[in-house]
C-alpha cells in the first residue's frame, strides 16, 4: 500500500511540476539558441530522474512510508542520496527543469525553474524542518550539521 501511495504522488506531483506543467504549458514564448549546451539536458534529466526514483525507494525502504507530507516517513532516512543532501528530489526535480531549458530554449522553463526554487525553500524551511525537528529531535537535527540542505556535499 506504501508502494502504491508513493507512485501516486510521483506521479501527481514531481509528474506534475516536472512534467506536465513544463511540456504542456511553458512551450511558448521567447525562445534562446542553447547551441551544444543544449546536450547537457540529457545528462541533466537522466541524473534528475535517477535522484528522484532512488530517493523515493529510500523513502519506501527505509523510512517505511512516502514523501507525501500526508504520509510520511516513519523512520529519518539518512541514506542514499541522504548522506549527501537533505532534500535530493527536490534538486532532482530542479536539474530535470534545467534540462527542459537547455534542450527546448525557452526563457519561461528558466524562469519556471527559478521560481520553482522559492516555494520549495519556503516549504522546506518553514515546514519540513521544523516538523522533522520534532519527530526525530536531535538525530534530526544531528544530521542537518552534517549534510547540507541544496547543494551535495560529495566525498
Amino acid at each position: 500500500m506504501i508502494a502504491l501511495k508513493s507512485l501516486i504522488f510521483l506521479t501527481l506531483v514531481p509528474g506534475v511540476i516536472a512534467g506536465l506543467i513544463p511540456f504542456g504549458l511553458l512551450q511558448t514564448g521567447p525562445r534562446i539558441q542553447t547551441g551544444l549546451f543544449s546536450y547537457l539536458a540529457f545528462p541533466l534529466w537522466f541524473v534528475g530522474l535517477a535522484t528522484l526514483l532512488w530517493s523515493f525507494l529510500e523513502f519506501l525502504q527505509k523510512g517505511k512510508g512516502t514523501p507525501a507530507p500526508i504520509d510520511p516517513p516513519k523512520e529519518l532516512v539518512v541514506s542514499g542520496l541522504y548522506r549527501h543532501v537533505r532534500n535530493p528530489m527536490y534538486v532532482g526535480v530542479f536539474l530535470m527543469l534545467v534540462g527542459h531549458f537547455l534542450w527546448l530554449g525557452y526563457w519561461y522553463l528558466l524562469v519556471y525553474a527559478g521560481l520553482f526554487c522559492i516555494p520549495v525553500f519556503l516549504f522546506v524551511t518553514f515546514y519540513e524542518e521544523p516538523n522533522l525537528k520534532r519527530r526525530f529531535g536531535a538525530a534530526y537535527e544531528d544530521y542537518m550539521k552534517k549534510v547540507p540542505r541544496w547543494i551535495p556535499k560529495i566525498g
